[in-house]
């Protein structure tokens, strides 16, 4: 599984950070950037967590 997070769509409500914080981080002004585009086993519930979670929809996965 990777995730990837659409800049132009994310507005920096921390969600995807704040609830999968070994994916997601914040950058210098909130919004979300992936830490680890691929995601580690055992991770894959926080990823699919933190994209429905996020208003913008800007949190794509990729299941391989």
């Amino acid at each position: 599984m990777r995730v990837t997070i659409d800049s132009e769509r994310c507005e920096g409500h921390g969600r995807c950070y704040s609830l999968a914080p070994d994916l997601f981080e914040p950058d210098e002004i909130g919004n979300g950037v992936v830490v680890v585009e691929l995601v580690p086993s055992g991770l894959e519930d926080r990823a699919r967590l933190a994209a429905h979670n996020c208003p913008e929809m800007a949190i794509d996965i990729v299941e391989d």
